[in-house]
């Protein structure tokens, strides 16, 4: 059977480790058909569209997608097209494994959490007012009246929406992960105790929708600061967690750091029949064309990939390729050996090929 999958370069160091996933995934055998789009900056230099129709267009039809990571301006210029990608396409739940590989730098040993984070609503919904607009001026005034709370009149305002829905669709998905991949815990996370209308309303479906997998899967619930505390100390009594938009993207960081770091952090993007797989990490454009970044998040992310499409026995294939070269430390990358100026390190293509090699 051929798959067709839409491939997404990137920009910076994406083109890179695009091709490295595409190589590794090409070596497993399993029969693709790579539909190649380009977003982000490289889309703005030729279309001037950040997102070109096209792209969705091609993800909408192949249903699934791999994407490099793209550059996202900070504190101005366009929203992230990452962000557009996910809200364009509906693509609810951003999945996130965190495992530990042995030869990789941690503090820890024998981590395995996977971070379910709801994609479509909270904070990053994009609801906001720039301080100073008449409109922004006009809420302030309306909360105000509403709310007998007063705020500042130079204030910029997000709205964070939470939904029953969106809530109950995301815990469901946990749930229904954690029965597919043999996982023995969910954890919801939320700040319910200060935030009662929204994360509040996040807390009280999620544990409703638990009481549907009682005697399948167990169910615990935290406060994301205190979470925050609890995955540094006792990583290893959480295995499953699910949480709102912006603590799954903090938390999920968190997570990559017990690991060793986001260049093996590989992250998924899923909706219903439709999915876009790409590594947490970003673009690090100062490497662009270097070849010396790590490309495991994005082959690892691959792996992701060919489990979604049920090429179980080549996503096992090519994790443990990854695993052996990782353990062995020869053919790896500066970030996985004792110093950045290792002579022995290796660049991203070699990398790349000294995995190909073993995947058997």
């Amino acid at each position: 059977m051929s798959h067709r999958i839409t491939l997404i370069p990137g920009d910076g160091i994406g083109p890179e480790v695009s091709l490295a996933a595409r190589r590794c995934i090409d070596a497993t055998g399993v029969k693709i058909e790579w539909e190649e789009a380009i977003a982000g900056q490289a889309a703005l230099d030729k279309t001037g569209k950040l997102l070109p129709d096209s792209v969705l267009d091609s993800i909408r039809k192949n249903k699934i997608a791999l994407k490099g990571p793209m550059v996202t301006p900070i504190g101005g210029g366009f929203r992230s097209v990452n962000v557009a990608i996910r809200h364009a396409l509906d693509l609810y739940a951003c999945v996130r494994p965190s495992k530990t590989y042995v030869g990789v730098k941690s503090n820890y040993k024998d981590i395995d959490l996977v971070m379910i984070r709801e994609n479509s609503e909270d904070l990053y919904a994009g609801i906001e007012f720039e301080e100073g607009k008449p409109e922004t001026k006009d809420l302030i005034s309306q909360i105000e009246k509403y709310s007998k709370k007063k705020i500042r009149p130079d204030s910029g305002i997000s709205i964070k929406p939470i939904s029953k829905f969106a809530t109950e669709r995301i815990v469901r998905f946990a749930f229904e992960y954690a029965l597919a991949f043999k996982r023995k815990k969910v954890t919801i996370i939320t700040k319910a105790n200060i935030m009662k209308f929204t994360d509040g309303l996040f807390l009280n479906t999620a544990r409703e929708v638990a009481k549907e997998y009682e005697g399948r899967v167990a169910f615990d619930e935290a406060l994301v600061d205190n979470m925050s505390m609890q995955l540094v100390q006792k990583p290893h009594n959480y295995d499953v967690l699910v949480t709102e938009n912006l603590y799954g993207d903090i938390l999920s960081d968190l997570c990559a750091g017990l690991i060793g770091g986001l260049g093996i952090a590989p992250g998924a993007n899923i909706g219903n029949g439709i999915a876009v797989f790409e590594a947490v990490h970003g673009s690090a454009p100062k490497y662009t064309g270097m070849n010396k970044v790590n490309p495991t998040a994005m082959i690892l992310s691959g792996v992701l990939l060919l489990k979604y499409i049920k090429e179980e026995k080549a996503a096992l294939a090519l994790e443990n390729a990854v695993k052996e070269i990782i353990s062995e430390g020869k053919f790896v990358t500066y970030d996985f050996k004792p110093s950045p100026n290792d002579p022995s390190a290796v660049g991203t293509i070699e990398m790349t090929d000294a995995i190909i090699k073993k995947i058997r």
